[in-house]
Order: structure tokens, then sequence, then C-alpha cells
């Protein structure tokens, strides 16, 4: 690992910058793709960017304790933004991008953010339209002057006349800031990051250097990671998990973090940087896979069948080659081939050519989508987090990976059962309280720092691994007395790629029943395979073809059910497919894409009830928000499958009709 780590004076990001510059000066930190061109900046620059920053916004009156919200993309000035607010003693409050206005205003208000930082006209435009209900907002920089130009500029700043401003005043300015970083410590608040929200209100989560760079520290010596090693950030900015990967740890260890021009170029974009560290949540990956699958679908029949022969290979062999095991001469040879002939191309679509290590995390993944990426020779590995605790609780050493476990403690974290079974862990990361919320911090953290993690899991005695089985509050037992986990069904089914999101239900009742979500991508290439006309994403979900095939997949998840004896019970006797997709901006989904289980129950009450009272159909009419704000309703009549369950001996009963 490099030489910057959390030692003595190490104990902030801004001196942890100081330092890169001075041993680290020459090497590139920050990476950006516009309008196809590659942008570098090494260590040096960086340092004098985010200092005259910093500048400038003391020079607007940015004051230490004050909040400073951060929105946009990623963006190296966005993520310059928030070492520049550390610089001037100021709590960053990142913000997701995609959050409408009223989102956003929630966290602006509840924050008591006095300044922003945003990235363009979009963002800008947001701010806007709720700065009336917004008394504390002084000050909005953008980083991106397009479109602007008109706009009332008494209290909007281009991100790059504020640092002129801070190089302008740098006499007088300069010891000011210096005696501000030189005074932070480890106990100082490092950034205030929101949860997701999916039982309520997100909560604003404060964190402190110690919090945030010690275990990141144990993390990345865990993996070994240095200066050489590339990242490319691309999960939300205001995701703990991006903070944690893209800021902490790119600033211990010296890396190079590259942002892609777009969402749309991504791909290319890894493909042309090439990165050695790479983390992604499930849904990243499931969505990587039906790309993947989609593509082979379109493929000629030569190409077809090399892939599936060297796949059925892949899941035989590929996990034991990854992890130095022992394997025939034969197979080794053949998978050498596969290497040369579909692995590895795939893999440089894919843009994990050079993968050392890789995450997923943010929810469970689905067991056959987790060994299709280590099968082709990905070290892809599970880590198990929370935004309380700074990230990282546990995580998978090499030669240690199970897609049934997620890791053993990560560094400096230890862990136990609560009685209930709920998972409990202690670290240097636990937060220190949520922001304005004295009773759920209580409630959430013990006196002696044990923090509730609302999961239900056990501590595999032979190896020490966690394993995680849902959330705790999810769990449930059905009427016989059975395990209700929906969330370790709902992972099986999204494993294939037609089926973008599913929701069970069953806890109290006498059989599982599930929403499903069609992917777009992947249906729609069908469709237009098989020339069939569709004009919406309504008409092509009931599609009885699509029923159908949704019918074929939860059977065979009922059949791989059917030989777990703990969740047997969850086989899914009746299935719906939803008329829309699951939205965030109606609050169906967090912004992260974890379901708002309370919600779409309480949203679809009347499809629940169908679902279990006998009906083949059933009358919906729902109300949406459309991107621009609007409020729209689409209805449709859904119909319900029945589907097959399975005896635990392998026999087989009719679902009831």
């Amino acid at each position: 690992m490099a030489e910057s780590t959390v030692i003595g004076e190490l104990c902030t990001f801004p001196k942890l910058l100081d330092h890169n510059a001075r041993t680290l000066a020459a090497r590139p930190a920050s990476r950006e793709k516009e309008y196809g061109i590659w942008q570098t900046w090494n260590w040096e620059q960086v340092a004098e960017e985010t200092r005259a920053l910093a500048m400038g916004l003391v020079h607007l009156g940015l004051r230490p304790g004050d909040k400073l919200a951060i929105v946009g993309s990623n963006r190296p000035r966005l993520y310059w933004s928030m070492v520049a607010a550390q610089m001037a003693g100021a709590v960053p409050v990142p913000v997701y991008a995609d959050s409408v206005a009223d989102e956003m205003k929630y966290v602006f208000e509840h924050a008591e953010a006095r300044f922003a930082i945003v990235e363009d006209q979009e963002q800008v435009d947001k701010v806007l339209s709720i700065k009336d209900d917004l008394p504390k907002l002084e000050q909005v920089v953008y980083q991106d002057p397009r479109g602007l130009r008109n706009y009332d500029h008494r209290q909007l700043h281009p991100y790059q006349d504020v640092q002129s401003l801070g190089r302008q005043h740098a006499s007088e300015l300069r010891p000011t800031v210096d005696a501000i970083v030189n005074g932070q410590g480890p106990d100082d608040v490092c950034v205030m990051v929101y949860t997701s929200g999916t039982t309520g209100k997100p909560k604003g989560v404060v964190l402190t250097n110690e919090n945030v760079l010690s275990v990141a520290k144990g993390a990345a010596e865990f993996d070994k990671l240095s200066p050489v090693d590339e990242v490319v950030a691309y999960l939300p900015l205001a995701w703990v998990g991006d903070f944690a990967f893209s800021m902490a740890q790119a600033y211990l260890c010296g890396f190079c973090v590259s942002c892609p021009e777009s969402q749309e170029t991504l791909l290319h974009d890894l493909r042309e940087i090439g990165p050695t560290f790479y983390f992604a949540p499930p849904r990243i990956f499931e969505n990587l896979l039906t790309t993947v699958t989609i593509r082979m679908e379109d493929a000629g029949a030569g190409k077809r069948w090399l892939y599936n022969t060297f796949m059925k290979l892949a899941e035989r062999v590929g996990e034991d080659i990854l992890d130095g095991k022992p394997v025939s001469s034969l197979d080794r040879f053949k998978y050498t081939l596969g290497e040369f002939l579909v692995y590895g191309p795939l893999k440089n679509t894919l843009g994990m050519s050079n993968v050392r290590v890789g995450y997923t995390a943010g929810e469970a993944i689905g067991p056959e989508i987790f060994r299709f990426y280590r099968s082709i020779g990905i070290n892809l590995k599970q880590l198990y987090g929370q935004t309380e605790a700074s990230v990282f609780i546990t995580a998978q050493p090499d030669g240690e990976v199970s897609a049934d476990t997620v890791g053993v403690p990560s560094p400096g974290v230890e862990l136990k059962i609560a009685d209930s079974g709920e998972v409990m862990y202690r670290s240097s990361g636990v937060f220190r309280e949520y922001y304005k919320n004295p009773d759920s911090t209580r409630s959430t953290k013990t006196e002696d720092g044990w923090v509730h993690t609302g999961d239900a899991g056990f501590i595999d005695q032979a190896t020490g691994h966690l394993r995680i089985i849902d959330r705790a509050k999810d769990v449930g037992k059905m009427v016989d007395g059975s395990l209700f986990a929906p969330k370790y069904v709902e992972n099986k089914l999204k494993f294939f790629p037609n089926i973008q999101e599913a929701v069970v239900f069953g806890d109290g009742r006498e059989y599982c029943a599930a929403f499903l979500n069609i992917d777009l991508n992947a249906v729609g290439n069908w469709a237009e395979r098989n020339n069939i006309a569709y004009a919406s994403y309504q008409e092509l979900a009931s599609h009885p073809h699509v029923y159908a095939t949704m019918k074929e997949h939860v059977e065979t998840v009922n059949r791989s059910l059917a030989a777990d004896p703990m969740v047997s019970g969850c086989q899914i006797k009746r299935v719906l497919v939803l008329h829309k997709e699951l939205d965030a901006d109606d609050g169906e989904i967090t912004r992260t894409r974890k379901v708002r289980r309370t919600i779409v129950a309480d949203r679809y009450a009347a499809l629940i009830t169908a679902l279990y009272d006998g009906s083949g159909s059933v009358f919906v009419e729902t109300e949406v928000t459309y991107e621009d704000g609007r409020k729209g309703t689409i209805s449709a009549t859904l119909n319900i499958g029945d589907a097959e369950t399975f005896a635990r001996t392998g026999g087989s009963e009719k679902a009831a009709a």
C-alpha cells in the first residue's frame, strides 16, 4: 500500500491531499472524459484546484460548521468540492443527482445547507424551483455554464469564477484555510450521507474522519490496494459506497479515479481505462449479464454454440481455477482455450479485463449471477456494509469466496448475532449520530457502540463467515410455520434477464405470490427478433408469451427452492406481471433501487388481494410521475397466472386454481 495512510497527522482528507501532492505529485489522481477526450490531473494539480475552490468559498462566506450540498453525476470537480468544503471547515452533503425537486428540498432543508455546488443547468433549475422554501440556502455554485448565461447571478456563481476569487485573494485567505486544515482531527465531521429511506424519510448519517478513514484503510490493506490501481467512478455520488471507494480509498492509497463521459458511454470508457479495482451493486451486474444474454441471442448459430459450450465448462471448473484449486490438465487446457475464444473477449466487452479485485454489495446478489462472473475468471467477492458503518462490516478473503456468505469481519470490526437473530457489529467506523434524530440514533446504536443492522443472519461456525438471510423486518413465517425470506427468492428470480424486479409476498399467508417487472431491453429484444409489435411497456408486459415465459422462470426457481429445506416453503404459487416499472419518482423504490415494500404493498393492495382471492385478473389504475414532474394515470387489466410448485422430495403438486 502507498505511504499515504491514516498515521499521525494524516487523519483528514485535506491533510491526505497535501501529503499526496508532495509524495505522489506527478502521479495521476483524477481523470474525466469529455467530448471523447480524457483529461488528467495529477495529485499536485488536484491539491491546487481544491485549495483555490476552498478559498473562493470562504470568500463567499462559507463558515466552519456550515453544510454544503453537492449535486451531480461523477465529475472530478464535484469530488474536489467535498474536500474543499472540509478545507473551509464545512460539512459536505452529497445529494442524488436524479432526485426530484421535492426529494432535494427535503435533504437541503433537513441538512440546513447554506451553500450548494451543482453540476449543470438541470440541477440549477431544480434548486431554483425550491429556493423560496429554503431560506438558509444563500449561494449556489455551478460547474457547467451551458444554458445559464441569462440567469440571475446574484446568488449563482460559476465554479471557475469561485476558484478565481480564491486565487485572487489567496494572500489573505490561505492562512485562514491553512489554520482550519491544521486544526482538524479524526473526531471532526467528515461527511453527512443520507440513507436510501426504504422505510421512511432518509436519515442524515454523520460520519467523522476517524469513521471513514480508519475502516477504509483496513479494507485497502485487506485487498492490497496501491497507487497503481485504477478505479472508474460511475455510481451515485451521494451513495456512501462511492464515497468509500472513490474518495477515502483513493486518498489513502493514492490511486487514480476516472469519471466516464456518461452512463451511455460507460462500457466503452471502462474498456479504455481497464480498472483493476471494480465495485458495483448487484443491479449493475444483473444489467451487464442481461446485455450479454441479449447479444448472444442475436449472435449467429456458431457463436451461440461456442458461447454455450465454454460457459458450461466455466460453470463446472471456472471457480476452482480462480481459487487455485485442483483441476484436471484436460479441463485446464480447455479453459485456457475458452479464455482465448470466449472468456477474454467477454471480459473485454464488460471492461473487466484487468480487474484484480471486484466487489458487490448494497443488497444480496443472486447466486447464479455471482457464479457467472467468477466462472469466467473475474475475482468478484461479496462485501457487507452499511452507511452507518462507513461501509465496511465484512468482506470475503481471496480463496474463501462463496455465493452463500458475505465473508469475515473486516479489519477492526467485531461481529455478533443477537438473541433475535439480528446481525450486530461494532467498529471505529460506527457513525456518530443521525443528524437531528436522537431517538433513531439511540434505537440503532447501543451505549457500548454496537449497531443494530436490521438484517437477520448467522455466523458459520466452521468458517467464521457471515450469512445474511434477509432483512429482519422482512423475514417472517408462513401459516404452516415455514420460513418466509422474500429477498432470497427475489434474487433468484432476477437472475433471469427478462426479469428486472420482483416483489414476493407471503408472510402470514398460506402460500407465496409475486409481482414481476419485465426488463424492457431483454423482452423488447425478444419482441423485435420475433417481429412482435408493441407500443408501450404496458402492452409488452401483458403479451401472452411474456406471461408464459415469466411462469417458466418462476417454476424454475420453485424447483431450486424445493431442494433447500430452509426456504422450500417460499415457492411461488401465483404471479402477476406489473403494467409499469417500479419507479423511484413514484416512491416505489429508492434511488439505489431498493424496493420500498410498505409503499408497494399499500399502493397495490388491490392487486395483492387478487393474488390471494383466486381472481384470474384484476383492473388497476395507477398514478405515475413523469420525468418533468407532471402527474398522470395509467390503467390496465392484469392477468394473474398460476405456477407449479414442487415437493421437497422432487415430486410436484399443482398450485391451487
